[in-house]
C-alpha cells in the first residue's frame, strides 16, 4: 500500500495506552516502577498520522516517506525489551514528529513557528535544503526536504494543537511522570536514523555527508565530546565515566567487531529530551541512543528500501527479539559495572 497510515479520527491516548513493562497483565505501573532502574522513551516511535490532519497532507506523501520521517523501528524493539527486562519501563509517543516533535523545545507559539518554517521552505525553493533551526518543532518538509503538508494555514496550526493535546502532549506528561516516580532511574531517549536520505521516488539511497553519518551500531550522547567529557560550560547529562562504561557494555551486548561501531556524541550530541530531563530532575542521568536504522532493519529490509517504492517493510519478530535481547544484555552489563563501582 502506498497511502499514509492514519489514526482514526477522535482517538484519544491515555498513559496506559503508551506505557509498557514486563508482566503488564499482572503488575500495575506502580509495581513496575518500584523495580525499574531505567525509563526508556521513544519520542519518534509513532508513525500513524491522526486522521484529522489527512486533508492537510501533501499528495506526494507516500507511506514510505511517512515512515522514513519517523523512528518507527524503535517502537517494536523497545516494547519487546520492556517485556523481557523487569528493570525497564518504556513510553512510546503515539504521534509522529509531524504533529509536534518532543525532542525539540516546546514552542511558545506553535503557529508562528510553523509559519516561519513554511516561509523558509518557500524562500529556499521546492526540494532544496533549508535550515529550520529554531522553528522545527513542526516541520513542513522531511529531512530529505520533501513536502509533508500542502501549505500554511491558521486552521492547520489549530488542528495540530488539537490532536497534539490527545497524543504527543500525553506522551510528554507520561514520560516526565515515569521519571519522577522511578526514584532516580536512568533515562534513555531511544532513536534511529539512516545514513541515507530519500529520493522523491522513495528510494532511500542518497548518502548523507560523512560528518552526518552514524557509526555501524549506535551513537550514545550526553551533550559532551567524543569521550563523554564536557565540551565547554554546558553540563553533560550523564557522567562521562558512566557514558564510557555504557558504550563498552554495548560493544559487548551487540558483539561489535570494531570499537568505533559504538561512538560517543557523534554525529549527534543529544537533543531536547535528555537536556529537559537532566534539568528537571537533578541527579537523574539522561542519555540519548541513536541507532543506525540499517542495523535495526537488517540487510534484507535495507536493500528493499534502497529501491524506488512507496511501502515500508515490517521488522520480523525474530529480529525484534534479537535486538531487544542485545539491548538487555548491554544494560545488564552496565548495571553490573555500576554495582561493582558502588562497592569501591
Amino acid at each position: 500500500m502506498s497511502t499514509p497510515v492514519l489514526i482514526p479520527r477522535g482517538t484519544r491516548f491515555t498513559a496506559e495506552d503508551i506505557t509498557f513493562y514486563a508482566d503488564r497483565d499482572r503488575r500495575s505501573p506502580a509495581e513496575a516502577l518500584a523495580g525499574a532502574d531505567l525509563v526508556v522513551a521513544c519520542p519518534h516511535g509513532g508513525a500513524a498520522i491522526p486522521e484529522e490532519l489527512a486533508g492537510f497532507l501533501s499528495p506526494a506523501l507516500t507511506r514510505r516517506l511517512q515512515y522514513d520521517f519517523t523512528d518507527c523501528s524503535t517502537a517494536p524493539v523497545v516494547r519487546r525489551w520492556a517485556e523481557l527486562d523487569p528493570g525497564v519501563v518504556c513510553v512510546v509517543n503515539p504521534h509522529p514528529r509531524l504533529v509536534r516533535d518532543p525532542n525539540r523545545a516546546r514552542p511558545d507559539d506553535l503557529a508562528a513557528g510553523l509559519a516561519e518554517a513554511f516561509e523558509r521552505v518557500r524562500a529556499a525553493g521546492p526540494g532544496n535544503r533549508v535550515d529550520l533551526s529554531g522553528c522545527d518543532a513542526v516541520r513542513p518538509v522531511t529531512f530529505s526536504f520533501l513536502p509533508v503538508f500542502t501549505g500554511w494555514s491558521a486552521e492547520l496550526a489549530e488542528v495540530l494543537a488539537e490532536v497534539a493535546a490527545v497524543g504527543v502532549d500525553v506522551y510528554e506528561r507520561t514520560r516526565d511522570d515515569l521519571v519522577a516516580r522511578a526514584g532516580g532511574a536512568t533515562f534513555l531517549s531511544f532513536h534511529d536514523t539512516m545514513n541515507h536520505t530519500t529520493r522523491p521516488d522513495g528510494a532511500v539511497a542518497v548518502p548523507r555527508p560523512p560528518a552526518d553519518r552514524l557509526p555501524p551500531v549506535v551513537a550514545l550522547s550526553n551533550r559532551g565530546d567524543e569521550h563523554g567529557e564536557p565540551r565547554g560550560p554546558e553540563p553533560v547529562t550523564m557522567r562521562p565515566a558512566s557514558l564510557r562504561a555504557l558504550a563498552a557494555a554495548h560493544r559487548v551486548g551487540f558483539t561489535v567487531g570494531d570499537p568505533d561501531d559504538v561512538a560517543l556524541n557523534r554525529p549527534y550530541l543529544g537533543s531536547n529530551e535528555i537536556v529537559h530531563t537532566a534539568a528537571r530532575f537533578p541527579g537523574v542521568e539522561a542519555v540519548q541512543a541513536e541507532f543506525l536504522r540499517e542495523h535495526l532493519l537488517g540487510p534484507e529490509a535495507t536493500a528493499r528500501l534502497r529501491a524506488p517504492g512507496t511501502d515500508w517493510p515490517d521488522l520480523c519478530p525474530a529480529r525484534v527479539s534479537r535486538l531487544a535481547l542485545a539491548c538487555k544484555a548491554s544494560w545488564d552489563r552496565y548495571r553490573a559495572h555500576r554495582r561493582g563501582s558502588s562497592r569501591h
